[in-house]
């Protein structure tokens, strides 16, 4: 019988026990140098921010490589709508640096940070300031002894006992835990493992996953089974693509296993040779706006009347081509036909018809 799960305070956000699975991504380019948080571009960093909010990003992770990034993001993490971590490598200084600003969470990984003491200096700091600290276990980079053990699942496991132990020492429990591998099978019995013994809250990923295609598919076979099972308090599917498509997949992984409390879900057809409508077109103008919508609804994006309003009639709302006209239907029922030009406007109403309606019944 697996452990009872422990739950962790990130800033505003909870992990574990029965709360529910989080997304974060990873933000992708090296932070300015700020001093005062009123420098030119700090708004649009916010706006960059508050978009990935908007699409479901609910933690958002920094690389910090020296002491300009350090500060940078304490100074961000001040005026962010969503937790911030710190993702520190080899210089616990610069942990000890970030918890002087309201950063949410530190991750230090124990392949590379170094002796005890610098650990415990962190965890000590982290303690008096009420900050998280992942241990973010990666089998490309695991403790020296550790690196020739041919089962790479079982390796992982034995580097995060061995700091949660530690941490146990030093009466820190505020942990997560991550094991994060390239083989789905191996990040799915890692976690099982690990899942089956501790109670701290599990951070899931496919570490190096690979362009958007690939790293979709590998992050969904390694995480849906352990998500359906109920393994996993947070999840970040990193992609060697955007910070929007990281979280998006996320999103779709977290439905595909029952996880996910409530949201858009897009239906669309991949467009042939009988389509009057070019629904990868509309798509690319409304994805972003149908991601931010708040409640659960299923949108429909079809190509010729062979899929919709047939196909899609379990729909909440759709949109499909009819010719030189574009049919908008709710649940199979159609309820207006506008010349293909005005596809936008005419969608734009009934999406907003839509979400009234929904808003008024809560």
């Amino acid at each position: 019988m697996s452990p009872e799960r422990r739950i962790v305070k990130i800033g505003q956000l909870f992990m574990g026990g029965d709360w529910p699975v989080s997304i974060q991504t990873m933000w992708k380019s090296p932070l300015p140098s700020l001093e005062t948080g009123k420098e030119p571009g700090v708004e649009s960093l916010l706006a960059g921010i508050r978009k990935l909010e908007t699409i479901g990003c609910q933690l958002l992770r920094f690389a910090v490589a020296d002491e300009t990034q350090a500060k940078a993001l304490g100074i961000l993490a001040g005026f962010s709508p969503i937790p911030l971590v710190a993702d520190i490598h080899f210089d616990w200084r610069l942990a000890l640096l970030c918890m002087d600003y309201p950063v949410a969470k530190i991750r230090i990984n124990p392949g590379n940070i170094g002796a005890r003491w610098k650990v415990k200096e962190v965890a000590d700091k982290a303690k008096e300031r009420g900050v998280a600290i992942r241990i973010g276990v990666n089998s490309g980079s695991l403790p020296e002894d550790l690196r020739d053990v041919e089962d790479n699942a079982e390796a992982c496991v034995t580097a995060a006992e061995r700091e949660i132990a530690y941490f146990d020492e030093l009466g820190f429990s505020d942990l997560v835990v991550s094991m994060k591998l390239n083989d789905p099978k191996d990040v799915e019995r890692a976690n099982r493992i690990f899942a089956g013994k501790y109670p701290q809250p599990l951070h899931l990923g496919v570490t190096e996953a690979g362009p958007l295609i690939s790293g979709v598919v590998r992050n969904t076979t390694a995480l849906v089974p352990l998500l359906k099972d109920h393994i996993g308090a947070t999840l970040r599917v990193s992609l060697s693509d955007s910070m929007e498509a990281e979280v998006l997949a996320a999103r779709e992984i977290l439905a595909c296993a029952g996880a996910a409390a409530k949201g858009v879900r897009i239906v669309s057809c991949p467009r042939c040779g009988r389509a009057s409508f070019d629904t990868h077109a509309f798509l690319s103008r409304w994805s972003e706006r149908l991601y931010a919508i708040d409640e659960s609804v299923e949108i429909a994006v079809m190509g010729c009347v062979v899929n919709g309003p047939g196909e899609a009639r379990r729909a909440d709302l759709g949109i499909t081509g009819a010719g030189d006209s574009v049919l908008i239907f709710r649940r199979g029922a159609i309820i207006a036909r506008e010349k293909i030009a005005h596809a936008d406007t005419v969608f734009e109403n009934a999406l907003s018809e839509l979400i009234e309606e929904k808003r008024s019944k809560r």
